[in-house]
């Protein structure tokens, strides 16, 4: 299958709202007190994260990353490098995201990290970030799919195996050839992804993971506390690489935690 796009021409930036969702609480009318960015997992995309907005406090403005090749951003080029998630979502934050929680789960861990750190770098630090499911970024991936190895039938039964996309998409013949593309393109970047050495970050620092997730052992999440001088906390909820499926009020619950603890940014010498 050719997993290219078509071509645009103008080299025109997506509008924001195609990059990054804005899903306030309540009517939309009141403010909100804070922020939180999810960024989504591999071949996953903002529709999978949308329903958290009823799970979160209507004062809490719930931003979703969509990335290249899916939604409004189907025509785009599929992503080769890591700027090609991270560039995009940071030019389209809002500008009123003063106060802001990142989290990502699984590949979007590791976006969830270069955002923060380019936003740290830029004197606007986060007040915390959230990883879920997924290794901490100077280390390999301990589970590569090698999708440029699989042909189509293979590489489905290794999104089945890690659950988390809807076996009624991957079965449905059309429905596949339009997500296995972005899917392919999403798996060979988190392959090969490794972060480039940094000074560590200063905000807090929550993990979580599943007690039986296999592509992501709960032992190896202790590692994220090598990339921030912040404090760490790690919590470990039964289940599989989307634990947080089977549980998702008990994990928004850790995140509205976080999104409730101290509000004072990072100080910086």
């Amino acid at each position: 299958m050719d997993s290219a796009r078509p071509f645009d021409p103008t080299g025109a930036m997506p509008a924001p709202d195609d990059v990054v969702w804005v899903l306030p609480g309540g009517d939309g009318t009141a403010p909100h007190r804070t922020s939180l960015l999810v960024l989504p997992h591999s071949g996953g995309n903002a529709h999978a994260y949308a329903p958290w907005r009823a799970l979160l406090p209507d004062d809490v403005r719930l931003l979703i990353g969509q990335y290249p090749g899916r939604g409004a951003r189907f025509s785009e080029p599929l992503p080769e490098r890591m700027a090609d998630l991270v560039d995009p979502i940071l030019a389209s934050l809002p500008a009123d995201t003063d106060d802001l929680v990142v989290l990502g789960h699984s590949m979007g861990s590791l976006v969830a990290y270069e955002v923060t750190r380019a936003l740290t770098d830029a004197g606007r630090a986060p007040r915390a970030l959230v990883v879920s499911a997924c290794r901490a970024p100077f280390l390999a991936n301990p589970s590569p799919v090698h999708p440029e190895a699989l042909d189509d039938d293979a590489l489905v039964a290794a999104i089945k195996a890690r659950g988390g996309t809807d076996d009624g998409i991957l079965d449905e013949p059309e429905l596949r050839e339009l997500v296995l593309p972005s899917i392919r393109a999403d798996f060979a970047l988190d392959d090969a992804y490794r972060s480039a050495v940094a000074a560590p970050l200063a905000c807090p620092v929550t993990v979580v993971g599943g007690s039986t997730d296999p592509v992501v052992p709960a032992e190896a999440l202790d590692r994220w506390a090598e990339v921030t001088a912040g404090p760490v906390a790690t919590h470990v909820l039964p289940g599989g690489h989307f634990y947080f499926q089977q549980q998702l009020e008990e994990f928004l619950s850790l995140v509205t935690g976080v999104l409730d603890g101290d509000t004072v940014r990072p100080e910086f010498a």
